[in-house]
């Protein structure tokens, strides 16, 4: 394929998908050490009903609109989960799957009721995505990535992701060594005066941005499986969490990378008539680089660990 086919098909969908994949891996290596990965699955289910409401209200499926419409329903589940565990004792994690299925359930309600699924807000697109469906008009070849007038047609998934991407990495960064004590020890953080509660709501709060910014281009499936993923695979080939974030990132955009590219490109190659879905592929990919680690980790085998 050349430089005109590659660029404006197949460029953007690649980035996107690896940007989102990153944004989504770095947090949640933090939830899988406090055992909240729950929560990631959560935030990326509760945040249909939001995308819904925010079209009908406004009229508008652009992306600013649709992030604050997801970013309300976030909002509003954290405090739901935080209100049922209260209410009724029961543990955090029934409290998330008792709020992200309803509220999963309320977001394809409103998409069948509602006529929302003639802009492509239909459970097939919250499910899977739409990245290959974010194309760049514009773009003539190689030759477009430093011409300012294509720039400016990027599907505006794309900057964005980006600078979210960017923001939770510098967040972790800034926030790096009170989150890792009152990760691995809340009570010995607390007695330090760290603000335990302000961080555990901050990496909420990062969760759900990360997840809000990934579903609309990649959907849910993809965006739980890059929040457990990575992280899960990272953490069987090491001890270290600076080692850990950095495996992760590198597994997150990996998969990314090499399942936007198969699914584009390999059914072809092998003469079928029909490509098959990116995100599904991608998140198919994390899962076998997870397996692979499962299997050959020697983290999972005691007596090679003290060799």
């Amino acid at each position: 394929m050349t430089g005109s086919e590659f660029v404006p098909f197949t460029l953007p969908p690649l980035v996107i998908a690896t940007l989102a994949a990153i944004a989504c891996a770095a947090p949640g290596n933090f939830l899988l050490l406090r055992r909240q990965a729950m929560l990631g699955d959560a935030m990326a289910h509760v945040v249909l009903p939001g995308l819904v409401a925010a079209f009908l209200l406004t009229g508008s499926a652009a992306p600013p609109v649709m992030l604050g419409g997801a970013l309300a329903a976030a909002a509003f589940s954290a405090g739901l989960i935080e209100l049922i565990r209260r209410a009724t004792g029961a543990d955090p994690g029934a409290a998330m799957g008792v709020t992200f299925t309803a509220m999963f359930a309320a977001g394809v309600l409103l998409l069948e009721t509602s006529g929302a699924a003639a802009v492509h807000l239909d459970v097939e697109h919250a499910l899977y995505g739409n990245l290959e469906g974010l194309i760049w008009i514009e773009a003539a070849g190689w030759s477009s990535l430093t011409d300012p007038a294509a720039l400016a047609s990027l599907p505006p998934e794309l900057p964005l992701l980006a600078a979210i991407a960017a923001g939770i990495l510098l967040l972790l960064a800034l926030l790096w060594r009170p989150l890792a004590i009152a990760t691995f020890d809340e009570g010995f953080a607390a007695t330090m005066g760290i603000p335990t509660r302000t961080l555990s709501a901050a990496l909420t709060g990062l969760t759900a941005l990360a997840a809000v910014a990934a579903f609309s281009a990649v959907g849910s499936i993809l965006t739980i499986a890059m929040l457990v993923c990575p992280p899960a695979t990272a953490r069987l080939l090491t001890d270290s969490l600076p080692r850990q974030l950095a495996l992760s990132i590198l597994v997150a955009a990996l998969s990314a990378i090499l399942g936007t590219l198969i699914a584009g490109y390999l059914p072809l190659a092998l003469g079928l008539s029909f490509t098959v879905s990116a995100a599904g592929t991608i998140a198919a990919l994390s899962g076998l680089f997870l397996g692979l680690a499962a299997t050959l980790s020697p983290r999972r085998h005691p007596a090679q660990r003290g060799a």
